[in-house]
């Protein structure tokens, strides 16, 4: 008597990404299992982008976000799926002080930073290479400032968006800087998919990411109603606004502007001494 195959069970693939709202967003309907991903089953991961950036090199996660500046670093075990991605056109991370400041005020200040290896960071550090900074949990940055236990914070995630609320200047818009020095989006945060998984699993993958933003920007009130359990006190309406800034047409692929952005970032940052050469990058795409 013919006995039937075994069904292949589903390869685990453990995703990590930050815990904010533009990423429930884009990972909404993989987390939810909207999307269907035959052969693949994942497991979501959530931390700071700056943990991601330093758990990489280890290879724990499969599927990994971790900043642009921190590739370099990595480029050995992780290659850039072509989708997930955040770029800031005509703006970005922000520096914002108690009093207002100049650009060449900043070269005395502690600077709260998120991270140092974050693209945050090398940007602060392309625009003005003498500040001191102080690194700490993104989501401190705010009440250090306010507190003068620094005399600046350079601001990631929803914290661009609520630093008014506190009665705190801007100083620079580093992503409106970069616009104006390049013409181009400011590459922030990538995803990763582990080179020893092969070429065929990362595209699956990148697939499965991309019918994920795909499917929350198609149904974006119940995606943005999901998301909103990871807004960190923000309204819906500026956590929309927020979503809106992050997960859009660079999230769905890089396009030749978006690798021009990333190939421009890390020229730069290798020239300045803050990164690794060689500043190229490989992009996991299915041509």
């Amino acid at each position: 008597m013919a006995t039937k195959p075994a069904m292949s069970k589903a390869l685990e693939i453990k995703l990590a990404h930050s815990p904010d709202s533009d990423d429930a967003f884009m990972f909404y309907a993989l987390a939810t299992q909207k999307v269907r991903t035959p052969g693949l089953k994942f497991s979501h991961v959530l931390a700071d982008i700056e943990t991601l950036n330093q758990a990489a090199p280890q290879e724990i996660y499969d599927v990994t976000a971790f900043s642009f500046a921190a590739y370099p670093f990595l480029r050995d075990k992780y290659v850039l799926l072509d989708c997930g991605a955040s770029f800031g056109e005509g703006y970005g991370p922000i520096v914002v002080s108690q009093h207002p400041l100049k650009r060449e005020d900043l070269a005395k200040c502690r600077i709260g930073v998120p991270g140092l290896r974050t693209s945050a960071y090398m940007t602060l550090k392309l625009y003005e290479p003498r500040v001191e900074a102080v690194p700490m949990g993104f989501d401190k940055i705010l009440d250090a400032v306010k507190n003068s236990e620094v005399d600046a914070g350079l601001l990631i995630h929803e914290g661009q968006l609520m630093f008014s609320q506190m009665g705190l200047h801007r100083v620079v818009d580093l992503g409106q800087w970069w616009l104006e020095q390049t013409g181009l989006p400011l590459p922030l945060g990538a995803n990763g998919v582990r080179r020893a998984l092969g070429p065929a699993v990362g595209l699956q993958v990148a697939r499965a990411i991309r019918e994920s933003v795909t499917y929350a920007l198609d149904h974006r009130e119940a995606a943005a109603n999901y998301a909103m359990q990871f807004a960190r006190d923000m309204d819906p309406e500026l956590a929309d606004k927020f979503i809106g800034m992050y997960v859009n047409k660079w999230t769905l692929g890089y396009g030749e502007r978006g690798r021009q952005a990333v190939r421009e970032f890390l020229t730069r940052g290798v020239k300045a001494g803050l990164i690794p050469g060689p500043p190229d990058a490989e992009f996991l795409t299915e041509d």
